[in-house]
């Protein structure tokens, strides 16, 4: 993930002028992912993630990270500040950080369908478990830490794009069903209602369902992708990967992916000293990792000092 860089754009967010967060270019390339589906036990022995845990859940309250990792969470802030928005990390202002501020601990999805295939009333609810349990991977790292003030973050699935209304099989009640589409011709959810469409006033009087029926991100699923892409506008990834990742502990590619709406970059073109296996370094493993879990610990207790967000 990078900022102005310049960006590449996504087919249906080219319109916007915003500066945007994305994923670099290689997490489309399938090959860097390693396996292409997600074991469905964690690849961390348990005893190993025994340990894990007690070194964080010792730590909660201030920026004191094991001494093994310190040196390559230096370098990697360092990078950050070097190369995130010119030089000015802190000037972009739609991280999913900013998000939950806004929403003050909540998360709204649409899902954008880019598929002829219907999809089933149990499988629209499996993927609104999938995509609350990815997230929980990451947010379990900071509840309790250093003043976040969130401790049971709500990420809820509120609407669906499809190019047919038909498509989504058995009841609707309680979704909002789009067949808008970009400018490419692929479903979309109503610019009107998404946060990164009115992140500058974040205002949503022209939403038909007004701002309760507002999305902060969207899990865009397109047939026959390869890898991902991520941002603060949210994730996509392939619909066949991501149905049959659907039963797995960890999705790997959406955990990264989401990994960049909170600011996390990638790590194609270097490495930290003494870690080479994280979610963030794509490929390399299949789930979060302490290392990871303090890079997003990092951003918390960076971005919160910055935003004025610390009591």
């Amino acid at each position: 993930m990078h900022f102005s860089k310049p960006l590449f754009l996504l087919a249906g967010l080219e319109s916007l002028c915003e500066a945007a967060i994305f994923s670099a270019d290689a997490d489309l390339d399938n090959s860097v992912w390693g396996r292409s589906t997600p074991s469905t036990s964690s690849s961390t022995p348990k005893d190993r993630r025994r340990v894990v845990r007690q070194r964080l859940g010792s730590r909660q309250s201030s920026w004191s990270p094991p001494a093994d990792l310190t040196t390559p969470l230096k370098e990697v802030w360092d990078h950050t500040l070097e190369t995130y928005n010119n030089g000015d990390p802190f000037g972009f202002t739609n991280y999913g950080w900013d998000q939950l501020k806004a929403t003050e601990g909540t998360l709204n999805y649409c899902v954008r369908w880019e598929s002829d295939t219907t999809v089933s009333q149990a499988q629209r609810d499996q993927i609104a478990t999938a995509v609350n349990e990815q997230y929980q991977k990451w947010f379990s790292y900071v509840y309790g830490y250093d003043g976040f003030p969130y401790s049971n973050i709500s990420v809820n699935v509120v609407g669906w794009a499809v190019k047919d209304a038909s498509l989504l099989e058995g009841s609707t009640e309680g979704l909002d069903v789009y067949t808008d589409v970009d400018s490419e011709g692929i479903p979309q959810c109503a610019e009107s209602c998404g946060r990164y469409f009115n992140q500058a006033d974040g205002e949503y009087s022209s939403c038909a369902g007004g701002a309760v029926s507002h999305y902060d991100q969207s899990l865009w699923l397109t047939d026959g992708l390869s890898g991902g892409t991520g941002g603060d506008w949210g994730q996509r990834i392939g619909t066949e990967y991501f149905l049959e990742a659907l039963a797995s502990e960890n999705i790997h590619i959406l955990l990264h992916e989401m990994g960049h709406t909170f600011g996390l970059d990638d790590f194609y073109d270097w490495t930290p000293t003494g870690v080479d296996s994280f979610i963030m370094l794509a490929g390399s493993a299949q789930e979060v990792t302490e290392f990871d879990g303090w890079m997003l610990r990092n951003w918390w207790y960076e971005l919160s000092r910055e935003r004025g967000w610390q009591s």
